[in-house]
């Protein structure tokens, strides 16, 4: 299975352009940070990745303050069929609940 979810800031974003077959893509950064548990250790983690959102969800992402922190819902792939450079898929996104 290849679904990551990710609290993250939008920190910097591209203009929404649209493929030759009409379709309103836009890319972005998104940044992370958290304390993460491992080997019963906390670990700090603070990590930049390449984001893309296509479709009815670019219009969204278009609009979506920066700096705001969010919690995205995707996949992993290739930036491109020749690349080996990983690009994360947004497929969702919302504000976090609060409690």
């Amino acid at each position: 299975m290849n679904q990551l979810e990710l609290m993250a800031e939008i920190t910097e974003r591209e203009a929404l352009r649209y493929t030759p077959a009409g379709v309103p893509i836009i890319s972005a950064i998104l940044q992370h940070r958290s304390t993460q548990i491992e080997a019963g250790t906390e670990r700090l983690i603070g990590f930049e990745i390449s984001a893309i959102a296509a479709g009815e969800i670019a219009g969204r992402f278009n609009q979506a303050a920066l700096g705001v922190k969010y919690q995205f819902t995707g996949f992993i792939a290739n930036r491109s069929r020749n690349s080996m450079r990983l690009t994360y898929h947004i497929i969702d996104f919302q504000v976090p609940e609060t409690d």
